[in-house]
């Protein structure tokens, strides 16, 4: 099975990595951009995602799991959003800035980079492999 590689953000004072880790298993809902839902759609069971704290602090804080595909998120009355309920899997080691991600040069190409406004989106393995190395010095 291939697992796929993502970045999901969030406002600290919204949803924040601690309140991740304390309820486990959450939905990952909210999301209003149809670039970001039709990205939450393409997420299988056991893909991961990093955790990225956006706002005031910009920076990747830990690692989640896809533990549940998507389905209609239950705040949207429109009906046409979707949810995916992710898993804390572990915090870095070392929290990676969006500052050091930009002065990367492997990952001059990462959306949150080209599409700071998206809040879903897709990582090639090479991007994920980088951040966790940054991570781990």
């Amino acid at each position: 099975m291939k697992i796929s590689y993502w970045l999901l953000k969030s406002e600290p004072s919204s949803w924040s990595w601690n309140n991740q880790v304390k309820d486990k298993v959450t939905m990952w809902d909210g999301v209003r951009n149809y670039q970001a839902r039709n990205n939450l759609m393409k997420m299988k069971k056991k893909d991961l995602c990093f955790f990225y704290h956006s706002v005031s602090e910009k920076q990747i804080i830990g690692i989640v799991e896809v533990v549940r595909e998507h389905y209609p998120d239950p705040t949207d009355k429109t009906g046409r959003f979707v949810v995916t309920d992710v898993k804390a899997i572990k915090k870095l080691k070392r929290p990676v800035s969006l500052e050091k991600i930009k002065s990367t040069p492997k990952l001059v190409n990462i959306a949150l980079i080209k599409q700071s406004r998206l809040s879903v989106m897709p990582l090639k393995k090479t991007e994920w492999d980088t951040i966790i190395k940054i991570s781990e010095k």
